[in-house]
């Protein structure tokens, strides 16, 4: 009996030591390709945060490996842990035609109607959910007086493109037609997101630019949004392509997820072998660097030559040119009807120019515009924002530039 417990424990810390081994060894094969810009504020902070993603990505994909559940599973369950209660919101669940919402309303009395605000969670399309985004969502609503319905859509790869976006769309034009119940001014509805949640709040504004049955939105807020999947060699995208919190090849491997359910042609699409010459260059008025102001091409940029791609490629991945999957290829008609819009930008973010280029679209077509730049900020700061001691004063900054 005695053997066999020292069997037991001999083989225990084996597995726990080679468990603790492959995860540091992870720890320094990514961190090794990483980096954080010298212009980031409290570099700690956010090397902290990565590794602490970075053990739950490699513990996920053990358990994967291991068949006890998937990778996403697990980095979903993770981020399943909700706030409560806050003392100045009701806060409640409902579904908007099969969509699931949880609406925050202000408890102190209105004497007027107040502003409705549609949030789609960031994620990449595969991760995020009312938990991840809580404190957000909260805040706005308390801040800003405002109602704000988040919305639980469905998430890759499990339900493809376009099911995000029609699940958006649907909970947006149902709230639309429903605003009085919740003390909502139907003149007054805002769509927004960050992230991922800012390419579905672009897309959701132009399907209903053109709508008559229903109000005019109020405005669009895109909080780092990623508007297109034609050119991931832009200024931003080499400039960034390894810095915490989404490197250039996770922004490509969600974008995939989101389309096809899956990675692959990824090498294509970061080398731009994915769309046929001609149809870049009929993009290339909308989608290229000679739209990006020249003082944000100084920090190492070398532009990219254009491959050509096979017709097999281009097949899997032609919806890729798809307004509603990217909303920077819309015409400008649809543009021209797109309402005021607050666009925010992080310098150190593989998205950021995907940002500028949509502003300048905007701002061409006679939309107004308020930009917001965060000069030391990251993509993902916002929602660090009130995360204790890991927190950056660029998210509150950010955050209360959005309110």
């Amino acid at each position: 009996m005695a053997v066999a417990y020292m069997l037991l424990v001999l083989f225990s810390a084996v597995f726990v030591g080679g468990f603790i081994l492959l995860v540091m060894a992870a720890i320094n094969f990514h961190l090794s390709n990483s980096e954080i810009p010298p212009g980031v504020s409290h570099p700690v902070k956010l090397r902290i945060i990565h590794i602490t993603s970075i053990v739950t990505a490699v513990v996920g994909r053990i358990l994967e490996n291991t068949g006890i559940c998937s990778q996403i599973g697990f980095v979903r369950y993770l981020q399943g842990w909700t706030l409560g209660e806050d003392p100045k919101l009701f806060i409640k669940e409902l579904w908007f035609k099969k969509v699931p919402v949880r609406i925050y309303q202000p408890k102190v009395p209105s004497a007027s109607q107040r502003k409705g605000v549609m949030f789609f969670h960031g994620g990449g399309w595969v991760l995020g959910s009312f938990e991840t985004h809580e404190k957000l969502c909260c805040y706005m609503a308390r801040e800003s007086e405002s109602v704000v319905i988040a919305v639980r859509y469905r998430l890759a790869p499990e339900h493809k493109y376009p099911a995000a976006y029609e699940d958006c769309l649907n909970a947006t034009i149902h709230f639309m037609r429903n605003t009085e119940h919740y003390g909502v001014d139907p003149a007054n509805v805002i769509v927004c997101g960050d992230s991922a949640g800012g390419n579905l709040a672009a897309a959701v504004s132009q399907t209903l630019a053109s709508r008559s049955d229903l109000p005019r939105l109020r405005a669009q807020i895109l909080i780092y949004p990623g508007l297109q999947a034609v050119d991931f060699n832009l200024p931003s995208y080499q400039q960034n392509q390894r810095v915490p919190l989404l490197s250039r090849e996770h922004a490509a491997f969600f974008a995939l997820q989101y389309l096809n359910g899956h990675a692959a042609n990824m090498e294509e699409v970061l080398a731009g072998a994915h769309i046929p010459v001609d149809i870049k260059l009929k993009y290339s008025k909308w989608v290229s660097p000679d739209n990006i102001p020249e003082k944000f091409k100084v920090r190492g940029y070398k532009p990219h030559v254009l491959l050509d791609c096979t017709t097999e490629v281009y097949e899997k991945v032609k919806r890729f040119c798809e307004p509603s999957l990217c909303p920077l290829l819309a015409e400008d008609a649809v543009v021209q009807q797109l309402p005021e819009s607050f666009i925010l930008t992080c310098e150190y973010d593989v998205l950021r120019d995907d940002g500028l280029l949509y502003k300048k679209r905007l701002e061409d077509n006679g939309v107004r515009v308020t930009w917001y730049h965060l000069e030391d900020g990251f993509h993902g700061i916002i929602t660090t924002f009130n995360n204790v001691w890991l927190s950056f004063p660029g998210g509150t900054r950010g955050l209360d530039n959005i309110v």
